[in-house]
């Protein structure tokens, strides 16, 4: 995800230590049920679409523009189905994030997925059966906005 202007600000001041944010990913579903990815820019790897809310905007909200910024779909946020805090993650700059993660379950409503920034090198619809190699939380995402049970979140120990 590209790193907003008001992160910038905070970073001038905080440094590259710890900053705990907001994050929304979306999987977006088809008519058909398959899955909408983008290979980042960034890791050259495969994922949901994903991204950090302006301030004051809702989840919900961020996940449709994050969607529509960076594939061309337009969709609408169905649920919440899950949240969770994220392992903290060091940036190749050293600046170190961790989010806490709301991902949204969105239904495409229009238009044809395409690379629409510089965020993604490649977008796609996958079909669940023949998804690209994804990490175990991204898996995780799509396995809860498929099913029909409530939110998921971690256990209190």
């Amino acid at each position: 995800m590209a790193t907003p202007d008001f992160i910038h600000t905070i970073r001038a001041d905080a440094g590259q230590q710890l900053l705990w944010l907001p994050g929304v990913s979306a999987v977006v579903l088809d008519d058909q049920d398959r899955v909408l990815l983008g290979r980042r820019a960034d890791t050259g790897k495969w994922a949901v679409i994903a991204g950090m809310p302006e301030p004051g905007e809702q989840p919900a909200a961020c996940a449709v523009r994050e969607v529509y910024e960076e594939t061309a779909v337009r969709c609408v946020a169905e649920r919440i189905v899950i949240v969770r805090a994220m392992p903290p993650h060091t940036y190749p700059n050293g600046d170190i994030c961790q989010f806490m993660d709301i991902t949204m379950r969105c239904r495409a409503i229009s238009g044809e997925a395409r690379v629409n920034d510089d965020e993604s090198l490649e977008v796609g619809w996958f079909d669940v059966s023949a998804l690209p190699e994804l990490p175990d939380y991204e898996l995780l995402r799509i396995e809860q906005a498929l099913a029909d049970g409530s939110v998921w979140f971690e256990p209190a120990p």
